[in-house]
């Protein structure tokens, strides 16, 4: 029968243990000096040889004769443990065995002495799957064990463990296992079993595999079974559901040129063609780092705007979560993207970062010659266009600065005035309108309206208002500037006639808790009318843009461009 890599080239000595030479040194040292603890925790990310060095160091504590702290392989005992005939070296899988029950006939045998080996050693892996019970059950056990008794305790997920366990195993953490350790190990696997395959696909297996070597010899026993001839970097594509350089390349291009029907098109491309999208994404933003490192570290010019790709990137990493957490992901990340890039449409300004002089024509920027009347026009418009302009930006930032304020109290009195009348079926009816506008997530018009209010929760409605809260201070504050056209946009698609308040979660949160001390009190808010809004108007805006942009134009490019 065919028997797993994984499984064959599992390690049964010390010296075959890949990554984790902290643990191995020291578990080593306690065998030499006879420093045996009654119990160990072993924990750490799946497959970095948890479970496996539990077994090896059970084995050299029985050895009857340890070399350097490792078993002799020799010796009656060794001989024993390596059977499969032996009962004292017992794993007990936890997530399986939970119960108090089960702890309980663990806790009857434990007194019964070794059958051949010195000590009786018990290796309970995934032992943070046990109940409350099964832990208070095995507590006094491990806390006052027989001296021929060892507990082995293997866990993924040490949060998980009471305190009063941990603080009675001497608890040692394994790390990630590195790239290069594990290359070196499928290199010798490769030579052993005499797989042919491209290097360059080791190195990808590596990266994959996110620190598990157990992880990564699967893979490669998978690629084995895919492909019996030579197995290429395409291989390694299809079995894993990822993209190559040359598709990735693509996604980028469409998503930072604004393409949604492109970005789209491809999504549902990758998806019928079984990809992981997933791994696509996380692909998409090792390639988005990638550039950025070889910008900073060797001035590799790059083809998008710095801050669009670390914005892009940060945005990204911080909805992974719940893009992994989604039934539908293919749904959540094509609203992630149409929402992204309804954004930067709704945003855009013209950029002059590493323009070529066509690039500047597009901006209203000519190109001049260095004649000295030319130079002497262009330093005098200078100067009163910078007089102008920073006059401009001022009065712009402080009106900007006036609306902000007077937004956060409009949103803060409304929200104190929606908990004075909120009602539960309220609640309820605009949690269900809210749902509605999933419909419009990819309208060309609409869409980044439905997916910005989607971004919010709804948090408590009355008869006349609703409050959503975000859980981003910086989504708050951009909604300032189109509130009630997104008032507008949900009443309209959802038939009804309330007005929003838009919050953080955190302001949420402290009103819910004043609001909670004031009903003991047996008080509430005062209900206060909503002072008018004076909004900055658009052509202050643009005016605001537009000085910017000179600013920034002169600045970078001084006498040799004019801006009309």
């Amino acid at each position: 029968m065919y028997q797993a890599l994984y499984r064959k080239y599992r390690p049964t000595i010390f010296e075959d243990v890949v990554g984790q030479n902290i643990v191995v040194n020291t578990l080593k040292n306690a065998v030499i000096y006879n420093h045996i603890n009654h119990a160990y925790l072993f924990s750490g990310p799946r497959g970095t040889g948890k479970t496996t060095i539990a077994k090896i160091f059970a084995r050299s504590v029985n050895c009857l004769d340890p070399v350097d702290g490792v078993a002799c392989g020799k010796c009656k005992n060794c001989l024993y443990s390596f059977s499969q005939e032996c009962m004292d070296i017992i794993e007990i899988d936890a997530a399986s065995n939970n119960g108090v029950d089960e702890i309980r006939e663990l806790r009857s045998k434990v007194n019964i002495l070794p059958s051949e080996l010195k000590y009786k050693v018990y290796i309970i892996d995934e032992v943070h799957m046990l109940s409350i019970g099964a832990f208070n059950a095995l507590l006094k056990t491990i806390e006052e064990p027989p001296e021929h008794v060892i507990f082995i305790l293997a866990t993924t997920d040490p949060q998980k463990i009471p305190a009063t366990i941990i603080s009675r195993c001497q608890w040692y953490a394994f790390k990630k296992i590195s790239n290069e350790d594990i290359v070196t190990r499928l290199n010798e696997i490769v030579e052993k079993e005499n797989i042919k395959i491209e290097s360059n696909v080791l190195l990808k297996i590596a990266h994959a595999s996110d620190g598990g070597l157990r992880d990564a010899i699967g893979l490669l026993d998978k690629l084995r079974a895919y492909s019996n001839e030579n197995i290429t970097l395409n291989d390694f594509y299809e079995i894993n559901g990822e993209i190559n350089e040359e598709e990735l390349k693509k996604l980028e291009n469409l998503i930072f040129s604004l393409d949604i029907s492109g970005v789209l098109a491809i999504i549902e491309e990758y998806y019928y063609n079984g990809k992981n999208l997933i791994q696509v994404v996380k692909q998409l933003m090792l390639l988005i780092k990638d550039e950025l490192f070889e910008h900073y570290i060797n001035n590799n010019a790059l083809l998008y705007d710095e801050n669009k790709l670390v914005d892009f990137l940060n945005l990204l990493n911080e909805q992974l979560v719940e893009i992994k957490k989604a039934d539908d992901v293919r749904l959540s990340i094509e609203i992630f993207l149409l929402h992204y890039i309804n954004d930067q449409k709704k945003n855009e300004t013209s950029s002059v970062v590493n323009s070529t002089p066509e690039d500047l024509e597009k901006v209203n920027l000519k190109k001049f010659s260095k004649s000295n009347e030319s130079k002497k026009t262009i330093s005098t418009e200078k100067v009163e266009k910078q007089e102008t302009s920073t006059a401009l930006s001022t009065e712009a930032v402080q009106k900007n600065n006036e609306q902000m304020k007077e937004y956060e109290e409009l949103m803060l009195i409304r929200s104190k005035n929606t908990m004075i009348e909120a009602l539960k079926d309220e609640l309820n009816i605009e949690i269900k309108n809210l749902e509605k506008l999933n419909d419009y997530t990819f309208d060309p018009n609409f869409g980044y309206l439905a997916c910005e209010l989607l971004d919010g929760k709804v948090r408590a409605s009355s008869p006349k208002n609703i409050i959503i809260s975000y859980d981003y201070e910086g989504l708050v504050d951009k909604l300032s500037d189109h509130f009630n056209k997104l008032n507008e946009f949900y009443n309209e698609k959802t038939g009804s006639s309330k007005k929003i308040a838009f919050i953080t979660t955190t302001k949420w949160n402290e009103l819910r808790s004043e609001y909670v001390s004031l009903h003991k009190q047996g008080k509430q808010f005062t209900y206060q009318e909503e002072p008018v809004l004076n909004t900055l108007k658009e052509d202050d805006k643009i005016n605001s843009e537009s000085d910017d942009l000179i600013n920034k134009t002169i600045e970078m490019f001084g006498d040799l461009v004019e801006v009309e």
